[in-house]
Parts: C-alpha cells; sequence; structure tokens
C-alpha cells in the first residue's frame, strides 16, 4: 500500500471566482503543490536534490465547489511508477465531503541534464513499501 500523504491547503481571496467559489484552475495547482510536497516529504535528500517532476496528464473530477473559508486537505497517493512515469491519485476533500478527485501522470527528470530519468528502486520502496502478503 503507497505511504498517504495529506497537504493541507489554504483557500486564499485570489482563489474565488466570479461565481463565489475557488475557480476551477486552483485545483490544479493544489495538486502539483500536493504531489510535490509528497516527493519532499518521502524520499531522501539526494533524491530529491537530483530529481524533478513534471506533470503530463491531470484528469479532474470535481465534485463539490469549495469557498473562502473552508479548511481543504488534499490526500495524495502514489498508485505505481513505471520507468520514469509516476501515476498518482489525489482527492480533495473538505471535512469528509469529496471537493474533487484527481488522476495524474507525471514524468521524473534529472534535475541537471532535464532528461527522464528513472527512480532507483530504494527510493520507489519508501513510497510503495513491499508486502509480506
Amino acid at each position: 500500500m503507497s505511504r498517504l500523504h495529506d497537504h493541507i491547503i489554504s483557500v486564499s481571496p485570489s482563489d474565488i471566482d466570479f461565481m463565489g467559489h475557488v475557480n476551477n484552475a486552483n485545483y490544479l495547482h493544489w495538486v502539483q503543490d500536493a504531489v510535490i510536497a509528497h516527493w519532499e516529504r518521502i524520499a531522501p535528500p539526494t533524491a530529491v536534490a537530483e530529481h524533478l517532476w513534471v506533470a503530463l496528464k491531470h484528469e479532474i473530477t470535481y465534485r463539490k465547489p469549495a469557498f473562502i473559508d473552508d479548511e481543504v486537505i488534499a490526500t495524495v497517493i502514489l498508485e505505481k511508477v513505471h520507468g520514469a512515469r509516476a501515476f498518482y491519485d489525489t482527492v480533495i476533500r473538505r471535512g469528509e465531503e469529496v471537493l474533487a478527485e484527481v488522476k495524474s501522470s507525471w514524468c521524473c527528470v534529472d534535475a541537471k541534464t532535464l532528461r527522464p530519468a528513472r527512480i532507483t528502486k530504494d527510493v520507489i520502496t519508501r513510497f510503495l513499501p513491499i508486502s509480506d502478503d
């Protein structure tokens, strides 16, 4: 099972659109911030320094709107790693209410060359521990 990461989101006045709720485009920023925070929290410092992540695809399903005073949390789940690609599920909630569900894929790149880079198995196991089942 993947190690979950809860990322607290602060809704700011600039996030609010003409309809009085968070503009849908902000969810993309939230997911990007949450996935990068997940990487930085769990990966060893050397891996964080040597690798960057580039978003390849996001599929966002909006369930309910978020508002200015909401306490919002994005829960990040790494589903799998294949080569230089990582596949994430992120659920954005206000309490128990699901505001959005996001499936995204990312490419790991070498920080110096900016070329795709595979993550080593020892780093992957920090995120996706091998089960004894």
